[in-house]
Protein backbone atom coordinates (compact mmCIF):
# COMPACT_ATOMS: atom_id res chain seq x y z
CA UNK A 1 0.00 0.00 0.00
CA UNK A 2 2.74 2.36 1.35
CA UNK A 3 4.59 1.52 -2.29
CA UNK A 4 1.49 2.67 -4.27
CA UNK A 5 1.08 5.79 -2.63
CA UNK A 6 4.28 6.68 -3.78
CA UNK A 7 3.92 5.94 -6.70
CA UNK A 8 0.51 7.49 -7.23
CA UNK A 9 2.36 10.62 -5.43
CA UNK A 10 5.46 10.59 -7.86
CA UNK A 11 2.67 10.49 -10.42
CA UNK A 12 1.33 13.91 -9.50
CA UNK A 13 3.85 15.61 -9.61
CA UNK A 14 4.99 14.74 -12.87
CA UNK A 15 1.68 15.75 -13.95
CA UNK A 16 1.57 19.27 -11.95
CA UNK A 17 5.23 19.28 -13.90
CA UNK A 18 4.07 18.87 -16.97
CA UNK A 19 0.57 21.07 -16.49
CA UNK A 20 3.16 24.12 -15.67
CA UNK A 21 5.05 23.25 -18.47
CA UNK A 22 2.21 23.18 -20.90
CA UNK A 23 0.92 26.60 -19.05
CA UNK A 24 4.20 28.18 -19.84
CA UNK A 25 3.95 27.32 -23.29
CA UNK A 26 0.81 28.38 -24.02
CA UNK A 27 1.84 31.75 -22.70
CA UNK A 28 4.74 32.12 -25.41
CA UNK A 29 2.81 31.03 -27.83
CA UNK A 30 0.19 33.52 -27.36
CA UNK A 31 2.28 36.46 -26.40
CA UNK A 32 4.49 35.66 -30.21
CA UNK A 33 0.70 35.54 -31.47
CA UNK A 34 -0.05 39.62 -30.21
CA UNK A 35 0.55 41.96 -32.77
CA UNK A 36 3.57 44.13 -31.58
CA UNK A 37 3.24 47.96 -31.05
CA UNK A 38 6.76 50.17 -31.49
CA UNK A 39 6.17 52.79 -28.36
CA UNK A 40 6.68 55.70 -31.22
CA UNK A 41 3.74 54.33 -33.04
CA UNK A 42 0.21 56.38 -32.32
CA UNK A 43 -1.52 54.87 -29.81
CA UNK A 44 -4.77 53.47 -31.52
CA UNK A 45 -8.64 54.01 -30.74
CA UNK A 46 -11.28 51.56 -32.07
CA UNK A 47 -14.10 53.44 -33.48
CA UNK A 48 -17.59 51.19 -33.82
CA UNK A 49 -19.05 52.11 -37.19
CA UNK A 50 -22.59 52.94 -37.90
CA UNK A 51 -24.36 55.79 -39.38
CA UNK A 52 -24.54 59.76 -38.42
CA UNK A 53 -25.87 62.84 -39.80
CA UNK A 54 -22.58 64.30 -41.88
CA UNK A 55 -22.42 68.43 -41.85
CA UNK A 56 -24.58 70.84 -40.45
CA UNK A 57 -26.62 69.67 -37.73
CA UNK A 58 -28.83 71.61 -35.16
CA UNK A 59 -26.02 71.70 -32.31
CA UNK A 60 -23.88 73.99 -34.93
CA UNK A 61 -26.83 76.34 -34.79
CA UNK A 62 -25.86 79.17 -37.33
CA UNK A 63 -22.50 78.59 -36.78
CA UNK A 64 -23.02 76.68 -40.03
CA UNK A 65 -20.95 77.75 -43.60
CA UNK A 66 -22.48 77.09 -47.06
CA UNK A 67 -19.62 74.42 -47.02
CA UNK A 68 -20.97 72.18 -44.20
CA UNK A 69 -24.46 72.09 -45.98
CA UNK A 70 -26.52 70.36 -46.60
CA UNK A 71 -26.19 67.47 -43.97
CA UNK A 72 -26.18 64.55 -45.27
CA UNK A 73 -26.60 60.48 -43.94
CA UNK A 74 -22.98 58.86 -43.76
CA UNK A 75 -22.58 55.14 -42.84
CA UNK A 76 -19.36 53.83 -41.84
CA UNK A 77 -17.38 50.38 -41.41
CA UNK A 78 -15.48 49.80 -38.04
CA UNK A 79 -11.98 51.54 -38.12
CA UNK A 80 -8.85 52.53 -35.66
CA UNK A 81 -7.81 56.06 -34.96
CA UNK A 82 -5.00 57.82 -33.39
CA UNK A 83 -5.86 58.73 -29.75
CA UNK A 84 -3.43 61.56 -30.26
CA UNK A 85 -2.08 63.83 -33.57
CA UNK A 86 1.00 62.48 -34.50
CA UNK A 87 4.00 64.16 -32.28
CA UNK A 88 7.65 65.51 -33.02
CA UNK A 89 8.81 62.24 -31.39
CA UNK A 90 6.90 60.25 -33.43
CA UNK A 91 7.66 62.19 -36.75
CA UNK A 92 11.54 62.11 -36.34
CA UNK A 93 11.20 57.95 -35.43
CA UNK A 94 10.48 57.63 -38.95
CA UNK A 95 11.92 60.27 -40.75
CA UNK A 96 14.72 61.28 -38.95
CA UNK A 97 14.00 64.93 -38.60
CA UNK A 98 11.59 67.45 -37.38
CA UNK A 99 10.28 69.79 -39.32
CA UNK A 100 8.49 71.42 -37.16
CA UNK A 101 8.58 75.43 -36.07
CA UNK A 102 7.56 74.98 -32.13
CA UNK A 103 9.83 71.80 -30.81
CA UNK A 104 9.21 69.76 -28.47
CA UNK A 105 8.82 65.47 -28.69
CA UNK A 106 4.95 65.21 -26.92
CA UNK A 107 3.83 68.54 -28.82
CA UNK A 108 2.10 68.10 -32.81
CA UNK A 109 4.33 67.48 -35.59
CA UNK A 110 3.49 70.94 -37.94
CA UNK A 111 4.91 72.31 -40.90
CA UNK A 112 3.97 68.56 -43.08
CA UNK A 113 2.76 68.57 -46.15
CA UNK A 114 0.15 66.12 -47.03
CA UNK A 115 2.44 64.61 -49.42
CA UNK A 116 5.06 65.09 -46.66
CA UNK A 117 2.46 62.91 -44.60
CA UNK A 118 2.52 60.13 -47.22
CA UNK A 119 5.94 59.33 -47.56
CA UNK A 120 5.86 59.25 -43.82
CA UNK A 121 3.21 56.98 -43.94
CA UNK A 122 4.99 54.62 -46.74
CA UNK A 123 8.02 54.39 -44.23
CA UNK A 124 5.94 53.97 -41.12
CA UNK A 125 3.95 50.62 -43.09
CA UNK A 126 7.09 49.67 -44.27
CA UNK A 127 8.45 49.54 -40.65
CA UNK A 128 5.53 48.14 -39.09
CA UNK A 129 4.06 45.88 -41.91
CA UNK A 130 0.57 47.56 -40.97
CA UNK A 131 -1.54 49.51 -43.36
CA UNK A 132 -1.36 53.20 -41.59
CA UNK A 133 -3.28 55.57 -43.67
CA UNK A 134 -4.63 59.35 -43.17
CA UNK A 135 -8.77 59.04 -42.39
CA UNK A 136 -11.61 60.00 -44.83
CA UNK A 137 -13.24 63.65 -43.88
CA UNK A 138 -16.09 61.12 -42.65
CA UNK A 139 -14.34 58.91 -40.44
CA UNK A 140 -12.30 62.02 -39.29
CA UNK A 141 -15.92 63.97 -38.21
CA UNK A 142 -17.54 60.41 -37.24
CA UNK A 143 -15.16 60.16 -34.80
CA UNK A 144 -14.61 63.33 -33.39
CA UNK A 145 -18.53 63.84 -32.98
CA UNK A 146 -17.65 60.34 -30.66
CA UNK A 147 -19.17 57.85 -32.90
CA UNK A 148 -21.46 56.14 -31.89
CA UNK A 149 -21.41 57.32 -28.22
CA UNK A 150 -22.37 60.31 -29.05
CA UNK A 151 -25.90 59.08 -30.20
CA UNK A 152 -27.55 61.24 -27.68
CA UNK A 153 -25.65 63.94 -27.40
CA UNK A 154 -24.22 66.05 -30.58
CA UNK A 155 -21.75 68.55 -29.14
CA UNK A 156 -20.58 71.61 -31.13
CA UNK A 157 -16.84 71.16 -30.38
CA UNK A 158 -15.22 67.55 -29.96
CA UNK A 159 -16.33 66.54 -26.28
CA UNK A 160 -17.67 69.49 -25.22
CA UNK A 161 -19.80 73.07 -26.12
CA UNK A 162 -17.27 74.42 -24.23
CA UNK A 163 -14.51 74.59 -26.67
CA UNK A 164 -12.28 75.91 -23.00
CA UNK A 165 -12.83 72.44 -22.07
CA UNK A 166 -11.52 70.44 -24.97
CA UNK A 167 -9.34 72.91 -27.35
CA UNK A 168 -6.15 74.57 -27.54
CA UNK A 169 -7.45 77.89 -30.07
CA UNK A 170 -6.49 81.12 -30.80
CA UNK A 171 -8.21 82.85 -26.82
CA UNK A 172 -6.35 80.45 -25.03
CA UNK A 173 -3.27 79.49 -26.54
CA UNK A 174 -0.71 81.66 -26.08
CA UNK A 175 -0.16 81.31 -29.86
CA UNK A 176 1.30 78.14 -29.54
CA UNK A 177 0.97 74.61 -29.74
CA UNK A 178 0.25 72.35 -27.17
CA UNK A 179 1.09 68.87 -25.69
CA UNK A 180 -1.41 66.88 -27.03
CA UNK A 181 -3.33 65.33 -24.60
CA UNK A 182 -3.68 68.26 -22.41
CA UNK A 183 -7.21 69.22 -22.52
CA UNK A 184 -9.94 66.72 -21.89
CA UNK A 185 -10.84 63.62 -24.48
CA UNK A 186 -14.26 63.20 -26.16
CA UNK A 187 -16.48 60.38 -25.60
CA UNK A 188 -14.38 58.44 -27.29
CA UNK A 189 -11.17 58.50 -25.61
CA UNK A 190 -9.67 60.75 -28.43
CA UNK A 191 -8.06 64.06 -27.72
CA UNK A 192 -7.04 67.55 -29.67
CA UNK A 193 -9.59 67.08 -32.65
CA UNK A 194 -10.41 70.58 -32.37
CA UNK A 195 -7.65 73.26 -31.55
CA UNK A 196 -4.34 72.63 -31.33
CA UNK A 197 -3.66 71.92 -34.93
CA UNK A 198 -5.88 71.62 -38.19
CA UNK A 199 -5.84 67.93 -39.62
CA UNK A 200 -4.83 66.30 -43.02
CA UNK A 201 -7.93 64.21 -44.39
CA UNK A 202 -7.21 61.64 -47.03
CA UNK A 203 -10.41 63.57 -48.92
CA UNK A 204 -9.88 66.12 -51.87
CA UNK A 205 -12.06 69.00 -51.06
CA UNK A 206 -15.57 68.99 -52.45
CA UNK A 207 -19.45 70.04 -52.13
CA UNK A 208 -21.62 67.77 -50.11
CA UNK A 209 -25.11 66.51 -51.73
CA UNK A 210 -28.11 65.04 -50.07
CA UNK A 211 -27.34 61.60 -51.36
CA UNK A 212 -26.66 59.11 -48.29
CA UNK A 213 -23.30 57.33 -48.77
CA UNK A 214 -21.15 54.41 -47.49
CA UNK A 215 -17.84 54.36 -46.54
CA UNK A 216 -17.10 57.91 -48.68
CA UNK A 217 -13.53 58.73 -49.88
CA UNK A 218 -14.79 62.24 -51.02
CA UNK A 219 -14.81 63.08 -55.24
CA UNK A 220 -12.32 61.96 -57.55
CA UNK A 221 -11.55 65.35 -58.28
CA UNK A 222 -11.27 68.91 -56.06
CA UNK A 223 -9.58 71.56 -54.36
CA UNK A 224 -6.68 70.63 -52.34
CA UNK A 225 -7.23 67.96 -50.05
CA UNK A 226 -8.90 68.82 -46.71
CA UNK A 227 -7.86 70.00 -43.25
CA UNK A 228 -9.92 69.31 -40.52
CA UNK A 229 -10.07 71.10 -36.52
CA UNK A 230 -9.10 74.58 -36.34
CA UNK A 231 -6.04 75.12 -34.22
CA UNK A 232 -4.31 77.15 -31.84
CA UNK A 233 -4.19 80.08 -34.34
CA UNK A 234 -8.51 80.13 -35.04
CA UNK A 235 -11.35 81.87 -33.58
CA UNK A 236 -13.92 78.86 -32.18
CA UNK A 237 -16.01 78.60 -34.92
CA UNK A 238 -13.37 76.73 -36.82
CA UNK A 239 -12.86 74.28 -34.51
CA UNK A 240 -16.13 73.14 -34.57
CA UNK A 241 -16.71 69.18 -35.66
CA UNK A 242 -18.74 70.39 -38.78
CA UNK A 243 -16.19 73.01 -39.92
CA UNK A 244 -14.08 72.33 -42.60
CA UNK A 245 -11.46 73.71 -45.00
CA UNK A 246 -9.20 72.39 -47.71
CA UNK A 247 -4.96 73.28 -48.48
CA UNK A 248 -2.85 72.23 -51.48
CA UNK A 249 -1.05 68.77 -51.06
CA UNK A 250 2.31 70.80 -51.09
CA UNK A 251 1.22 73.61 -48.57
CA UNK A 252 3.43 73.53 -44.89
CA UNK A 253 1.95 75.79 -42.18
CA UNK A 254 2.84 75.89 -37.94
CA UNK A 255 -0.50 74.98 -37.55
CA UNK A 256 -1.27 71.95 -39.69
CA UNK A 257 -0.45 68.40 -38.61
CA UNK A 258 -2.29 65.10 -38.72
CA UNK A 259 -3.01 61.66 -37.06
CA UNK A 260 -3.16 58.34 -38.62
CA UNK A 261 -6.21 55.49 -39.10
CA UNK A 262 -6.09 51.98 -39.40
CA UNK A 263 -8.59 49.71 -41.57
Amino acid sequence: MQNINHKLLTMKKHLICLLTVAFALLAVFTACKKETTHPDEPEMVLVQGGTFTMGCTAEQSNDCSDGEKPAHQVTLNNFQIGKYPVTQAQWRFVMGNNPSYFTGDNLPVEQVSWNDVQVYIEKLNEMTGKNYRLPTEAEWEYAARGGNKSQEQNYKYSGSNNIEEVAWYWENSDSKTHPVGTKAPNALGIYDMCGNVWEWCNDRYGDYTEDPQTNPQGPDTGYGRVVRGGSWYYFAHFCRTTSRDASEPTDRYFNLGFRLVLP
